[in-house]
């Protein structure tokens, strides 16, 4: 298993930006597929960005396409989350997650490892 650890959150203003990080730890990081899911208050965790193992393929949930790209670094088992152009319907709380694996993956239940969340709020 990986332990994760999320940080960069915070507030900022609509068509400000944020970058997030995931540090990981354990030794299977760099097979893992990695991913950015987010949660708001009151609805379903929702997918938000992959990446697989090598970090040469990504993919993006379409309302942030465009706007955010997922990269990682398995020198410092890290992985990035650069957040552009925010809107409020960006506010929630973003929970990196990693499964072991080589091909991008979407589904919450299919990951093992998730991080505590850190919080984005996006003011109007």
């Amino acid at each position: 298993q990986v332990q994760l650890v999320e940080s960069g959150g915070g507030l900022v203003q609509t068509g400000g930006s944020l970058r997030l990080s995931c540090a990981a730890s354990g030794p299977t990081f760099s097979s893992s597929t990695m991913n950015w899911f987010r949660q708001a208050p009151g609805k379903e965790r929702e997918f938000v960005s992959t990446i697989n193992w090598r970090g040469d393929y990504t993919d993006y949930a379409d309302s942030v396409k465009g706007r955010f790209t997922i990269s990682r670094d398995n020198a410092k088992n890290t992985v990035f989350l650069q957040m552009n152009t925010l809107k409020p319907e960006d506010t929630a709380v973003y929970y990196c997650a990693a499964r072991v694996g080589r091909g991008l993956a979407y589904r919450a239940a299919d990951f093992g490892s998730w991080g505590q969340g850190t919080q984005v709020t996006v003011s109007s």
